[in-house]
């Protein structure tokens, strides 16, 4: 059945929320920064950054980059961080590499890494890409390590670039004495922050646009309310939005007000 308030505003589909196809993200300025120097890092089999507070865009801007590549050329391998082992990584890289083992050997997993690695570019005439999200949690020992497995024929040839995202204290593990190994590899960073109020008002309406609704639901001073009240930050923002279209339907108003978002934001921590 339906929600309520979707059938108040004769919303299509749940509004503000992360389930939308590549084609539907909106290509935000800082969107396309990250495309480009996602790019750029790949062409030159190197490392690139993309930083951000939670619920910036992070990962939603890499979904957009990785969209662009044609998978005929490059094999994405996506992995989403924990703070577990170097161990663990390699696993997760072996998995996605579509590799079956149970070893626990960093040596053996390097050296299946590897090999899975060479046999796609060499073989298949493909391109790899590492995608690391959430790379703030990773602990200092897989930085110390991680450089390891992107060395080919005495680092001379560049096959897995790496693109790491995580928090603004990623930056703060990169400079590590012992990370400097792998950071030295960073040839491009990004760093995604709250967006303008401008561009918080293009970004509610194009995501009302995705769930079937042309007219604007937020009043103006709604859409400053959102807009401080999620610093700028996306997915603050969708929940605010969302919860102040359920909160206005309910006093069937065809418009949600500051007091709205305020109700709102009760429901958040």
């Amino acid at each position: 059945m339906k929600p309520a308030y979707r059938s108040f505003f004769g919303l299509t589909r749940e509004p503000f929320c992360s389930e939308i196809t590549v084609q539907e993200i909106l290509q935000t300025p800082d969107v396309l920064a990250v495309s480009d120097r996602f790019d750029y890092a790949l062409r030159l089999g190197a490392m690139a950054l993309v930083t951000g507070e939670v619920g910036s865009g992070k990962s939603t801007a890499l979904r957009f980059a990785m969209s662009r590549l044609h998978p005929s050329e490059y094999r994405p391998l996506w992995i989403t961080a924990t703070s577990g082992s170097i161990l663990e990584l390699y696993r997760q890289l072996c998995s996605q590499l579509e590799v079956d083992t149970s070893s626990s050997s960093r040596a053996v997993l390097t050296r299946i890494i590897r090999q899975q690695i060479m046999e796609i570019t060499a073989a298949r005439k493909q391109k790899v890409a590492l995608i690391i999200d959430e790379a703030s949690l990773l602990r200092l020992e897989v930085f110390i390590e991680l450089h390891t497995i992107t060395q080919f024929e005495a680092d001379s040839k560049p096959l897995l670039p790496i693109i790491l995202a995580g928090q603004n204290n990623l930056v703060d593990l990169l400079l590590y004495r012992t990370s400097i190994p792998l950071s030295s590899r960073i040839i491009a960073k990004s760093h995604l922050q709250g967006v303008s109020r401008h561009d918080m008002e293009l970004y509610l309406t194009h995501h009302l646009t995705i769930a079937g609704v042309t007219q604007q639901l937020f009043c103006e001073s709604a859409i400053t309310a959102i807009h401080q009240g999620s610093g700028g930050l996306f997915r603050r923002a969708n929940h605010l939005a969302r919860g102040a279209l359920i909160a206005a339907a309910s006093e069937k108003v065809n418009q949600a007000s500051p007091e709205h978002v305020r109700i709102a934001s009760t429901e958040l921590i």
